[in-house]
């Protein structure tokens, strides 16, 4: 009933939210994706996506075809690559920063498996230095981490800013020592603020320290201090404070996958390619 071409344009559309960045994605003409999104909104019967001179969004029936269309096209790929005999195998060491653990990583990792389910995919949430050396020491095949903008070669999936956050009503003094939630040392984010708040001559304390994103926002809304997190990644009930409290800026991120170069490149490729070109905001 439903093409997969149409699919994957109406796909594209709806994780980019923009019919221009969908068709580059796809490497097609961007009349070719909206002729794909109507050939499919006829298919179905349905309005798909709203349109307007501002912005693209989708439908409720749209958000409901979204689900739909990955399912479709995770079935086709796999029976794709099955019946055409090239049916991946093999083994993935994979590691992942904390914070990255609450974007749609899960859902992307879920539909990778699902197309390559002779892939056995092991695992591993840390922190960015940790995973890195672990990398480096052979442990791992492909990391996906944070790093300074620029810092490190790999394939950048998306870049960000750090930001100060906090409750809503978070009051503090600029004459008080800024209270501190962050990752143990070594961390990133716990650098970055500490380096910012000295530089900028305020002085700080440490509140609370944790080694899992939970045990960050836990300590944020308990109110017990702020912390230093990507933009994207901060939830709904929590508020950027950095320009409230004139909080000194932290400075730009990189989402960087890094590969071991000894390890299996197609497996390696294949994750890559599923994970790069995704918007990875927090996950509902």
């Amino acid at each position: 009933m439903f093409d997969p071409a149409q699919l994957r344009s109406f796909l594209a559309v709806a994780e980019t939210l923009s019919f221009t960045k969908a068709a580059e994605r796809l490497g097609l003409a961007q009349p070719t994706v909206s002729q794909h999104v109507r050939k499919l909104e006829a298919a179905a019967k349905r309005v798909l996506v709203a349109r307007d001179t501002r912005e693209v969004s989708l439908t409720d029936n749209g958000d409901a075809m979204a689900g739909f269309a990955r399912t479709i096209l995770s079935a086709h790929d796999a029976a794709a690559r099955y019946f055409s005999g090239s049916a991946m195998r093999g083994r993935l060491r994979f590691g992942t920063a904390d914070d990255l653990a609450i974007t749609g990583l899960p859902r992307i990792l879920r539909e990778f498996r699902q197309i390559y389910p002779q892939i056995n995919l092991e695992l591993t949430v840390g922190q960015s230095d940790q995973l890195y050396k672990r990398l480096n020491a052979g442990q791992l095949d492909l990391v996906f981490v944070k790093w300074v903008a620029g810092a490190k070669d790999g394939t950048v999936v998306q870049q960000d800013s750090f930001a100060w956050v906090g409750l809503e009503q978070t009051a503090l003094d600029p004459a008080d020592p800024v209270p501190l939630i962050a990752y143990p040392a070594p961390s990133l984010s716990r650098k970055l603020a500490i380096d910012a708040l000295e530089s900028a001559g305020r002085t700080w304390r440490i509140t609370c320290t944790t080694r899992q994103i939970s045990g960050v926002l836990a300590a944020v809304r308990a109110g017990i201090g702020v912390a230093v997190m990507p933009s994207s990644l901060v939830p709904d009930d929590l508020t950027i404070i950095t320009r409230r409290f004139d909080l000194p800026p932290v400075g730009d991120v990189d989402f960087t996958l890094i590969r071991n170069p000894l390890a299996n490149a197609e497996v390696i490729d294949a994750l890559t390619q599923a994970i790069a070109g995704r918007t990875l905001k927090r996950s509902a």
